[in-house]
């Protein structure tokens, strides 16, 4: 029965479902999730969703409490948009867990991101911030005042393109951050800044990166949801494709020699190639012309400055060239935190679980920090994304003993086997197509 309102009317009864009800409501045309015991139709809604409608899509049918809390640090805001999509709750008998997923170890884990809070660790430091840009423009300035002092020779040209893509690299570690809401308290200012960053200073586009970076996110290293793991068969990956492959006699390449011609197209190609042409597309075809411009802004800049040095054609060499340079220091270091965990199909695991069988870290050092963007602890950025970078070591030690209290994997390993065993893992999979595709 519905209660009685003020005016004396009463209220809709409250609907309850069942998770078994809920989880019939998980495809592209009907899609319910669950956050805090309230369920939400997102069918309609989904297609307006600011991050993209396949990340919180990727959710329907589930209990969403933990990547809603994960991707948004202002709730309050956030529940205003949540509010008409509300349609009833789970039902008294329901567990608040979907899956039978431990409710120990959930009901821990979000005591640990309360720790965080209360410890002040989604607070980013503006000094951190700004120094880390500064020291992004210095590189530029030294890049620009290299040639201008000592002219175009074959010596001073190798120092530009070291300082350019340096600066490149760094810059995208520094989209990441603004990308992720991590900067500011407050969203607007991460997103306009994030799009200086990303277009200005790259030439990419903001909303190509979080429609697809958000995705990774949400559910890394599960086929048909991490576009990271989408590689066209281009490679087969982990240890259950290259066997269904096999079996099903695909072999768009040779796959068993997958570990050796990563290093010819993987790379190399990467940045100046794919990730070009894909920017530029996806920015066209949703005419995202906000995104257009701040792209515009770097071409033109960049041309301004280089074209004086080595013309018009020189500047595209030069160009591609920094970015074959980046594309190899992105690819080694955002591979070597996945690539080698477990990628399958979806396993319907609890927040914890689910990053940590993808992720792993690469042990802590001033270098290691500043080479990969502090994506060394890719497990903690994964656990909170919005956790600004320079309190990752802060919270470290509470989710190792988190993950040892439940017997969760928390790998760490040095860098130079992280980018060794990125190798060894396609080999291992190129192996298991080989023997699959030739005796099963």
């Amino acid at each position: 029965m519905g209660k009685g309102g003020e005016n004396g009317e009463c209220e809709k009864p409250v609907a309850l479902y069942s998770w078994e009800e809920i989880q019939k409501h998980n495809v592209k045309t009907d899609q319910w999730l669950v956050i805090e015991r309230k369920v939400y139709n997102i069918s309609e809604w989904v297609r307006r969703h600011p991050g993209g409608a396949r990340v919180i899509g990727h959710y329907a049918g589930e209990d969403a409490t933990d990547p809603f809390r994960a991707f948004h640090p202002d709730y309050q805001f956030v529940q205003k948009f949540l509010k008409p999509l509300l349609i009833g709750e789970l039902a008294p008998e329901e567990p608040s867990q979907d899956r039978d997923k431990n409710a120990q170890q959930i009901e821990d884990f979000r005591a640990l991101r309360k720790t965080a809070e209360d410890m002040a660790l989604f607070n980013g430091d503006p000094v951190f911030f700004s120094l880390y840009l500064g020291h992004i423009l210095l590189l530029e300035v030294l890049a620009w005042f290299t040639l201008w002092y000592f002219g175009t020779g074959l010596i001073s040209t190798m120092i530009t393109i070291i300082l350019l893509t340096t600066s490149q690299a760094q810059a995208g570690w520094l989209q990441h951050d603004f990308g992720h809401l991590s900067v500011f308290k407050k969203s607007s200012w991460n997103h306009v800044v994030h799009k200086f960053v990303i277009g200005h200073l790259k030439g990419a586009s903001a909303n190509w990166w979080n429609h697809r970076h958000f995705q990774h996110h949400a559910k890394p290293n599960i086929f048909r949801k991490d576009p990271d793991v989408n590689m066209l068969h281009v490679f087969v990956l982990g240890d259950t494709q290259p066997i269904e492959y096999g079996k099903k006699k695909l072999k768009y390449l040779p796959y068993n020699y997958q570990h050796e011609y990563f290093f010819l197209i993987g790379p190399p190609l990467l940045i100046p190639i794919y990730f070009t042409i894909q920017i530029i597309k996806t920015m066209i075809d949703r005419r995202d012309w906000v995104d257009l411009i701040w792209s515009f802004s770097y071409y033109i800049r960049y041309f301004y400055t280089f074209v004086p040095f080595y013309g018009v054609l020189g500047s595209l060499v030069f160009l591609n060239t920094i970015r074959f340079f980046e594309s190899h220091w992105f690819v080694w270091v955002t591979q070597m935190n996945h690539i080698a965990m477990e990628i399958d199909k979806e396993k319907y695991r609890d927040w914890l679980s689910c990053q940590l069988a993808a992720t792993c870290n690469i042990e802590q050092s001033f270098f290691n920090d500043w080479f990969s963007g502090h994506l060394n602890f890719q497990i903690e950025h994964h656990l909170f994304p919005t956790m600004p970078r320079h309190n990752y070591h802060k919270i470290a030690p509470l989710v190792k003993s988190l993950c040892s209290k439940y017997g969760v994997n928390y790998e760490e390993k040095p860098m130079l086997k992280a980018f060794k065993d990125i190798v060894t893992s396609l080999k291992k999979s190129g192996d298991l197509w080989l023997d699959a595709y030739l005796h099963k």
